[in-house]
């Protein structure tokens, strides 16, 4: 598994705009691109203007068969107009998963600190 997060900080009157193009390209990575496990786009709560991009790919390859594709693409060469400047992008390696992402995590005794919870660990 490999994810990126991408965010996006989007000029006062371009967010509508933004919000169209962002739902072509999900809508676009959904129906053509088999190493897709998830796809999220995200209004920051407090921040209107800012978008996240949360992609998580079967593994590195697939995330380079998406920036590889025609709708990336398209999606870079029209979305400047609407942005502030470029994402700030963090490409992620999982530790730890859970769930429908990759399985139950290994269980593991929490570690408890004695001097601040009373408990013993």
């Amino acid at each position: 598994m490999y994810a990126v997060v991408a965010r996006f900080e989007l000029r006062p009157e371009s967010a509508e705009e933004f919000d169209a193009l962002a739902r072509w390209r999900i809508a676009e990575a959904a129906a053509e691109e088999p190493g897709l496990v998830a796809y999220a786009i995200h209004r920051v709560d407090g921040e209107p203007l800012a978008r996240v991009f949360y992609e998580i790919y079967r593994d590195r390859d697939a995330f380079a068969e998406h920036r590889a594709t025609p709708q990336t693409a398209a999606f870079l060469a029209r979305h400047a107009p609407y942005v502030q400047g470029p994402p700030r992008m963090e490409l992620l390696e999982p530790l730890h998963t859970a769930g429908r992402l990759g399985g139950d995590p290994p269980r593991v005794p929490f570690p408890l600190d004695r001097t601040t919870t009373g408990r013993e660990a």
